[in-house]
């Protein structure tokens, strides 16, 4: 019997573990095109954490291991992709056998230097009826705001949860939407993830027959938009987290790796980051662990170098937080409302969505209650009890002013606090009124409030946004 010397041994190992290697793995190429077969240069192709960028031709190359699903391409600025019933299709699905994926692009015919974003999350409906109202109630308004933005560049983001735990529902959640003339672009939330799998690997499949890959990005003007999946499936029945893995994170640093440091990023997530600007000691239970991304910190040290808007969904409440001047987040209050059971969310906020107009490097945004105009921006209560007004100012920033007026003079500034909105306190205490019981009013911190007031007073809170647009609203005698 031989033995091999260590020499040889060493050499069989390198042989081998090449052949391994290259067994592994393929390589697939193509072009991408315009609308005239013009090759397009500077595109950046990917195929899980590899990326590669289009030569002067629109030719790339790039090598596909064996458990990637998709090649797809970040949509450069100034061109579209074929829609199908509001799904963009910036990707392809890899199959045995084919070794070339070309990608024919549209020359957008409005300047998207100036564009704008409708963002809408947490849909979220469990039923077909449930989607006849989100159609009534969501898409209509959606509707009759787009007119307005007739010669602007215009999208839609959709940040997940778009079923409630009914994957058999997604047909009618796109049904649902046909009617509106703009693409948008989908986050999976963690009520669109196929539970009960072995492994986080296995939840993101439902998505994926639908709406492709759950990790990408796309250009418009000067902005960046990046899309990621932090739910975190663990394994076992339907519990998550929220959670960026480190395939996500590789991703990420190779696709900011072609974004330069004057562009504007904007980063799509269902859960949010973090909701307060101080980061808190880690708490290791439920509530914490789904509630935000637990390893947000590292998020941020990727886009420390970029002017930064992290939009999210997943809490049915409404919040503004400006973790520093450069990175800013934005946590969306949901299209359903309180599952369906009112029109309001828990913490108060109407129903509704988001609206961002991008101007270059600078943005304005604004809530936009649905079967509201925009100027509707906060609800005012008077309790004759306590003498107080209590404002719900729902799209708040620590940049907007809140003053009150007693029969036209000023009388100052109104106080901050946290509490339970007075109306959503009506509408959700009441358990036997409610499909669920687990639905409660939420706390929140965009109450603000005066005391001492006269009940036959008339009384006006005016309220200044960041951007100076002022809303009042008048409480009559």
């Amino acid at each position: 019997m031989k033995f091999c010397t260590p020499s040889y041994t060493l050499l069989l190992v390198f042989l081998f573990g090449g052949l391994v290697s290259v067994y592994g793995q393929q390589s697939i190429s193509g072009h991408v095109y315009d609308e005239i077969t013009k090759g397009i240069a500077g595109v950046v192709v990917s195929c899980g954490i590899h990326m590669a960028q289009t030569d002067e031709n629109g030719h790339y190359e790039i090598s596909v291991y064996g458990d990637e699903k998709y090649v797809q391409i970040s949509i450069p600025q100034r061109y579209l992709v074929s829609v199908e019933q509001t799904r963009p299709i910036f990707y392809q699905e890899i199959v045995n056998n084919r070794s070339v994926y070309n990608f024919h692009l549209l020359k957008n015919k409005k300047d998207d230097t100036n564009h704008v974003v409708i963002v809408q999350t947490d849909v979220q409906a469990a039923s077909e009826t449930e989607y006849d109202i989100y159609k009534e109630a969501i898409v209509s308004d959606i509707n009759l705001l787009l007119p307005q933005y007739a010669y602007s560049d215009i999208f839609g983001l959709d940040l997940g949860d778009m079923v409630g735990d009914k994957p058999e529902l997604f047909p009618n959640y796109i049904h649902s939407m046909s009617s509106l003339p703009i693409p948008f672009f989908r986050t999976i939330g963690n009520h669109d993830m196929a539970y009960w799998g072995r492994s986080h690997e296995t939840s993101e499949r439902h998505f994926n027959q639908y709406f492709g890959p759950t990790t990408y990005s796309f250009n418009k003007g000067n902005a960046h938009y990046v899309v990621l999946n932090n739910n975190f499936f663990i394994g076992r029945d339907y519990f998550y987290m929220g959670y960026i893995d480190e395939k996500t994170f590789k991703w990420l640093e190779k696709d900011l790796s072609y974004v330069p440091k004057d562009k504007l990023v904007f980063l799509l997530v269902h859960i949010p980051t973090q909701l307060q600007a101080e980061r808190k000691p880690f708490v290791y239970d439920y509530t914490a662990l789904a509630g935000v991304t637990v390893n947000a910190s590292a998020l941020y040290q990727l886009l420390e170098n970029y002017e930064t808007h992290i939009i999210s969904g997943h809490t049915h409440c409404n919040q503004n937080v400006v973790h520093h001047e450069r990175l800013y987040e934005h946590n969306t209050a949901a299209a359903c409302g309180t599952w369906w059971q009112a029109d309001i969310c828990t913490d108060g906020t109407p129903r509704g969505y988001a609206v961002y107009e991008v101007h270059g490097n600078d943005v304005e945004w604004y809530y936009k209650s649905a079967g509201h105009d925009r100027t509707y921006q906060m609800r005012v209560y008077r309790d004759p009890e306590t003498h107080t007004i209590i404002a719900n100012i729902w799209n708040y920033d620590p940049l907007w002013k809140v003053e009150w007026f007693e029969n036209g003079v000023k009388k100052g500034d109104m106080e901050q606090f946290e509490g339970i909105d007075p109306l959503a306190r009506e509408l959700l205490s009441d358990k036997r009124k409610l499909k669920y019981d687990w639905i409660s009013p939420s706390a929140t911190g965009h109450l603000f409030r005066a005391e001492g007031i006269d009940d036959l007073s008339k009384v006006e809170v005016r309220v200044t946004d960041r951007f100076g647009h002022v809303y009042t609203e008048v409480l009559k005698k």
